[in-house]
């Protein structure tokens, strides 16, 4: 179970899933950039209200779902993150929709600890809606 929940992990903190964080921002994003940056602004909110079925359900992709075992290994995998992370900051610096509108990546900054790191979120299209599919 370690590896998949490092899968989880890395999308967890890259996109300040923090107990006592603020919504990410969605200004400046127009269109399908702006659906993928409120993504990332639901996951954080899900994640501040402590709702793992949630955060697998509606924010995560179904691949990596089941990954994690699952809804009930993915909810488990995200209630465990969800202890650990606190006071955890992200900005989402820029988005890019693949050609075909199927796939779409996002800058994130994120600063945990005063330790600043940016990681390249990956999205996928489902039903739809812009899911986080991994983290690169």
């Amino acid at each position: 179970m370690r590896r998949p929940l490092a899968l989880l992990c890395l999308p967890l903190s890259a996109v300040a899933l923090a107990a006592c964080g603020s919504t990410a921002t969605t200004a400046g994003f127009k269109g399908e950039e702006h659906n993928v940056a409120q993504t990332i602004s639901n996951l954080q909110t899900d994640a501040t209200a402590a709702e793992q079925k949630k955060i697998c359900a509606n924010d995560m992709a179904a691949a990596l779902v089941t990954r994690l075992g699952g809804s009930k290994g993915c909810e488990a995998a995200v209630k465990s993150q969800l202890a650990e992370v606190d006071n955890l900051e992200a900005t989402v610096q820029s988005v890019q929709v693949a050609a075909g509108g199927k796939t779409a990546t996002a800058r994130v900054k994120s600063i945990y600890e005063g330790k600043t790191a940016t990681s390249a979120v990956s999205f996928v299209k489902e039903g739809g809606k812009w899911k986080i599919s991994g983290v690169g």
